[in-house]
This record gives structure tokens, sequence and C-alpha cells, in this order.
């Protein structure tokens, strides 16, 4: 593309239309890494502010992302995260082909507030054991979650879910072979400067919060968590069948 100078366009939106047309035609697939900002200064005969300029317009309408230290990519399709009455995180991946794996990175125990006491039907101040963890597809940041449970049940249950990866095996350890989903609560929220690390997106980008309580056979919560999707990675889908 031959860039046309005093033609009333700024030179940067003329680069990013050339970049929306690329994508749009797949001459940079979904995912696919986009030349650094040098090589397409280089190929528009510009300098690398101005390129910048029309890469930060293209990001914050979702069509590409940054990722740190990795470079500019262009959006993947969203993964379909379903919400049903059975959520299981490695689960829903493997049912859209894609390999899950979690990490813990912290555990504390510490005295319920009134929103966690109220949702785990414990008294102000009961302790509670919180385990904060990141959830990845193919090896990609996609979730970090904050996980609260009941101290005096599950004592021991942050070594568990380090040995095994996951939050529904480490149940299994303390009996609970099945939990049903009793609430759940979805907002858009700026993430915080930890989150977005984690998630390898900026802090102007919204996340998708989902705040939930599980529950054993017996219909007791058991289980509170709020976690955080990145937008641009997962789209939620509610199914009825999957919540009766």
């Amino acid at each position: 593309m031959t860039l046309e100078r005093g033609n009333g366009v700024a030179v940067w939106r003329q680069i990013e239309a050339a970049l929306v047309d690329d994508i749009r035609q797949q001459h940079f697939a979904p995912g696919e890494r986009l030349p650094n900002e040098s090589e397409l200064a280089e190929r528009f005969g510009v300098n690398r502010h101005t390129v910048r300029r029309a890469l930060g317009v293209l990001e914050r309408g979702g069509l590409i992302r940054v990722e740190q230290g990795r470079g500019t990519f262009v959006q993947d399709y969203a993964i379909d995260y379903t919400i049903g009455r059975r959520t299981r995180f490695s689960q829903n991946l493997e049912n859209v082909g894609l390999a899950a794996s979690m990490e813990m990175l912290r555990t504390s125990e510490l005295p319920a507030s009134s929103e966690i006491a109220k949702a785990l039907g414990l008294k102000r101040g009961a302790r509670i054991v919180q385990v904060v963890t990141v959830g990845r597809a193919e090896g990609r940041p996609i979730n970090v979650a904050s996980s609260h449970f009941p101290a005096a049940r599950f004592a021991g249950i942050a070594e568990r879910v380090r040995e095994t990866g996951s939050i529904t095996q480490a149940l299994r350890e303390f009996g609970i072979d099945d939990y049903t989903r009793g609430t759940t609560r979805v907002t858009a929220r700026l993430p915080d400067e930890e989150t977005a690390r984690l998630l390898s997106q900026p802090k102007t980008r919204p996340v998708l919060q989902v705040e939930s309580i599980n529950l054993d056979a017996d219909g007791e919560p058991m289980q509170y968590s709020v976690a955080n999707f990145s937008g641009d990675w997962v789209q939620l889908v509610f199914d009825p069948g999957a919540l009766l």
C-alpha cells in the first residue's frame, strides 16, 4: 500500500486501515504474530511513533492484542466457556479441544468478610481458606480466580490443589465427588494490576468477573469463587439445558 499524504486522512489512520484490511483478508491469521514496529515502520515508510498510534487503535478495538515480552498478535477467536449446573474448568476446555492447566499462586487462611461469610453460610470472621489460581488453555492464561472454602471443613485443601492442579480433584479427597452451581453473577470490570499482568493484557481492557457459589450434594454452600476471565479470550455461554 502506498500512503497518500496531504489527502486529508492522517497517515496513522491509513496505516490502521491497511492493517485492518490485511487482517480481514487473513493475510495475518487469527493468533498470528504481527511484524514488529520497526518492520511496519519500514513497510509504510514512517517512524515507529506513527505505527504505534495505529496499533494502539487496533488494540483498543479488540482486533489485536499485545502480550508483554512476546509481541503483537491478531486476536484469536474467543473460547466458548459454558456456565451450567456443573461448571468445571478443565472439562469446559476439553469440550472445545483445548488442554487445560491450573497453577496455584498463593494461599492463606483468614477471617471471612461479610460477603464471603454470607455466601458460605458462615458467621462473619469464621476462618476460611483462600486459594488463588491462574487457569490456562494450551498454556495461555485465561483466568485468575480466588476460591474460598470453610477452613473447618477443608483443612489442607490448598496442598491438595497444589498437588493435583485441580480444585475438582482436590475436593474428591474430601469426599465430594460431585457438586453443583448455586448462583452465578457476571460483571465486566477493569482488572487490577496483578490480574492484568497475569493475563498479559493492559489494565484498560475489561475482564469478565464471574462470582459463583458451589453447593455439595446436600445443597450446602462449600465454595465461593471470584474468577476474572480475559474478555479477549473467553466468551461465557449460559446453557439452559446445563442449568437444569
